[in-house]
C-alpha cells in the first residue's frame, strides 16, 4: 500500500499556500507542519501528499513523466481544483474535461510553483 508522496520545493511558504488553496477543492487540508515538510490529507485522515525542502539541500526539480494524481468527490471539485491552481501561479497542463481513458473519466492537469504536475481526476462509481 502507497503511504504517502513526496513533492521537493524551493519556497515552502508559498508552496503552503498554494497547497492550502488548491487541496482545500478536494476536501484535503494541513495536517502537519515542520520546518521543512507540510503534510496533506483528508480532514479525518492521516497524511498523504507532503511538500518538502529537499533533504540534500540542492535545489528542488520536477520529475519528466511523474505527476500525482488526486481523485475528486465530482466534477465541479475537478474544475475547481484547476481555478484555484492557476489562480495561486500555477499553469494549465490540460483544462478540465472528459478523458478517453474509461468511461466517465473527467479530469484537469496543472503544474504546482515549482513545475510538479498534478492530476485531479472524477471517476463516477
Amino acid at each position: 500500500m502507497l503511504s504517502g508522496v513526496c513533492l521537493g520545493t524551493n519556497d515552502l511558504a508559498k508552496a503552503g499556500s498554494f497547497y492550502d488553496a488548491v487541496l482545500a477543492e478536494i476536501g484535503w487540508v494541513r495536517l502537519l507542519e515542520g520546518a521543512a515538510e507540510i503534510g496533506y490529507g483528508p480532514r479525518d485522515g492521516w497524511p498523504a501528499l507532503f511538500i518538502v525542502i529537499p533533504f540534500n539541500e540542492k535545489a528542488a526539480t520536477a520529475g519528466n513523466g511523474v505527476q500525482v494524481i488526486l481523485r475528486a468527490h465530482d466534477q465541479d471539485a475537478v474544475d475547481r481544483f484547476h481555478a484555484v491552481a492557476l489562480s495561486q501561479g500555477g499553469t494549465d497542463e490540460g483544462a478540465p474535461g472528459p478523458r478517453d481513458y474509461i468511461a466517465g473519466y473527467y479530469g484537469a492537469y496543472c503544474r504546482d510553483l515549482d513545475g510538479n504536475k498534478l492530476h485531479a481526476q472524477f471517476i463516477p462509481t
